[in-house]
């Protein structure tokens, strides 16, 4: 798991590595792993994952 002190404050710094996101047309997003293309976590508020880079 990728940290940045100070520890407890809930931010990053920089994105996250080998990772993707994608919405479905159900408006869900969908976090990818960029390396087997295997589908890992479905965020169902319908905001987006925070530093994950979006496919096209």
């Amino acid at each position: 798991m990728a940290t940045n002190k100070p520890y407890g404050d809930n931010r990053r710094i920089g994105a996250v590595k080998d990772r993707s996101q994608t919405q479905t047309p159900s408006g869900h997003w969908v976090k990818r792993d960029t390396n087997t293309g295997q589908f890992m976590d479905v965020k169902s508020d319908g905001k987006p994952f925070k530093g994950v880079r979006k496919e096209k």
